[in-house]
This record gives C-alpha cells, structure tokens and sequence, in this order.
C-alpha cells in the first residue's frame, strides 16, 4: 500500500491560538477522499478522517447569531472539521452591499471563533465543482431558506442536489441588518457620544450645524446631570438629617422618661427624699421634745407684793407711771428686801 504524505488534519481538541488560514495550512490530502453520505457521518468516521463541513458568508459586524450557527455545522457529526469561507470586500460590495468592516476585520473576527477550525479567505460567491474537491469539503451548512443571489434563485440549489447540504437553524431577533438599523434609529446619540470622546465632525460626517446642536446638546446633557447630582445629594442630606433629627429625639425622649422616673423615685410620696424628711423629723423630735420643761420652778412671791410700776405700765399704755410713782415703788423694792435680810 502507498504510503500517503499527508493526512487529514484533525479538529482542535484545545483552543491555544487563532484558526488558522487555508493558505497557511498548505493543506492537500493526496489519499482518495471517498464520498460519504450523511447516515455516515452521523454513525462517525475513523479519527483520521474527520467529517469536513463547510459554512459561508460575509459575517459583518460578527454576532452571536453568526458564533450559533457556527456551532450547529460543527456539532453537526461526531467528528467534524469546520473550514469556514469568508467573501472579500468585492464580491460582497457588488452582489450584497457596503460593509460595515472590511475584509481583514471580518477574517480576524472568525479566526477567533471557538468553532472553527480553518478559515478560508476570499471565498466564492457560488460553489463551484473545483473549489469543493479543492478542499475536499463532504458537507455544506447553511440555512435552509433560499437564498436568492448572482440572478439564481438558490445558490445552494445544486448543493442540495447533490445531497451534500445540512441545514442549520436560524437565531431569531438578532442579525447584521438589525444590528444597522438600531445604529441608524439611534444616530444622534452615537454621533454625540463619538464627538464627546473626540472625534471630528468631518470623521463622523457631520455637518457643521448639527455639530454645533450636538455640541449645544450634550452641554445640556452636563449641567441636567449636574443638577440632578446636586438634587441627589440634597435628597441624601436632608435624609440624613431627618434620620438623625429621629434618632436624638428619640434619645430624648427616652433621657425624658428616665428624669421623670428617677425624679419620682426620689421625691414621690413613697420617695427616698420624703422618707429622709420623715426620718430627720423624728430624729429632731427625738433629741428635743416639745412637751419638756423649759426653766426651773418659780419663786412664790407674798401676797402683799404688788407687780411693778413698768409691768403695769406696759399693760395700760394709756397712762403712764410719773416720776413719783417710780421712785415710790423703788423705795418700796428697797424695803422688801431689807425685810427679808
């Protein structure tokens, strides 16, 4: 048996660079590559022999609509490898439309997909009988719905005829077209934030005038953001402010509550301040009692002593004593005590 130069590669089993180019790979399996049907494929090949599928397309602005369809055409066999073609900028400017990225950003962008195992540049619009044994590509993957372009209803017609097609499944709610629309609807906000981060009007092809409104406007933008920045921190202010006004009067009242309570213990009826009074009154009642002796006993006094001239005189303030009564009732003290030596 001849022995074969080179060998089908294998899939990727770790992801430690970019896929790489075809070009790159100088890829060209000289073994007969038998033609396999999809029962096949499905039951698995040799490893060896990996299944090789094929997906087209432009992929502008890459999305993870595109990353899932990328993902059904290698899941779609045990054993896969994922070569994925990539339209230049002419064929897709004359047969579709202007891009929103060229062709090398559209290359890098599918190198760097997890699915994908060699990238194919500057692919066909169609798929001719010679680019299919070039590549030695078994399968094509695709969407299912015709695709009408180049004045053919279907280019993928005669692919289907052959039995070499497998249909993908379509994301819904995300696309290329969908992604421009959202840009178109929102241009003024782009424009103004691309001006804002320093780009020229003449960059983003903008007039002079709408350059001024979009300046005008986004000065407007500053001082509203100002303004409810200020009211923010007012709101945050008075709300502190209230908040701690709560809590001091809080501490008030209790601080209030417990005065009162203490206040009471002290000086209520049954309060430690009445209780001293109470205990300080008997203890003076004790130490000196009301009813007690306050002198010695008088002296009886003989009846034919009569009480003095000035006693009697402060009893009747009317009249008072003269002179000779004085000195009578001075003479008569004198005798009475001379009686009674």
């Amino acid at each position: 048996m001849e022995e074969l130069e080179h060998t089908c590669p294998h899939p990727r089993s770790t992801i430690i660079a970019p896929a790489p180019f075809a070009e790159e790979t100088t890829y060209e399996c000289k073994a007969p590559h038998e033609k396999l049907t999809i029962a096949q494929a499905c039951i698995g090949t040799p490893v060896d022999r990996p299944v090789r599928v094929y997906a087209d397309g432009i992929f502008d602005l890459f999305h993870s609509g595109h990353a899932r369809a990328l993902m059904q055409a290698k899941n779609l066999f045990p054993n896969s490898y994922l070569l994925v073609g990539v339209c230049s900028d002419e064929l897709t400017h004359k047969y579709k439309g202007f891009t929103v990225m060229n062709e090398t950003e559209r290359y890098e962008a599918l190198r760097h997909c997890r699915y994908v195992d060699e990238i194919i540049t500057d692919a066909p619009w169609t798929l001719t009988p010679e680019f299919l044994e070039k590549h030695k590509i078994d399968f094509v993957a695709h969407d299912d719905f015709p695709y009408s372009s180049a004045g053919s209803d279907d280019v993928y017609k005669h692919i289907k005829e052959a039995g070499m097609f497998v249909p993908t499944q379509r994301t819904e709610g995300i696309s290329t077209s969908d992604i421009i629309t959202r840009i178109v609807r929102d241009y003024d906000v782009y424009a103004r934030r691309n001006l804002q981060r320093g780009y020229t009007a003449k960059e983003l092809n903008v007039s002079f005038i709408n350059e001024k409104k979009y300046r005008f406007q986004n000065q407007v933008d500053k001082m509203k953001e100002k303004v409810k920045n200020v009211e923010e921190k007012s709101k945050e202010f008075v709300y502190k402010v209230e908040e701690k006004s709560h809590d001091l009067i809080q501490k008030w009242e209790e601080k209030s509550r417990e005065f009162i309570g203490n206040f009471l213990e002290l000086f209520g009826p049954d309060g430690a301040w009445q209780m001293f009074q109470e205990r300080s009154g008997r203890m003076l009642q004790s130490l000196s009692p009301r009813d007690s002796p306050t002198g010695s006993p008088t002296r009886e006094r003989s009846p034919s002593r009569s009480p003095s001239p000035t006693l009697s005189w402060m009893h009747n303030k009317s009249s008072p004593p003269s002179p000779k009564g004085a000195s009578a009732s001075i003479s008569s003290m004198s005798e009475g005590d001379e009686d009674e030596k």
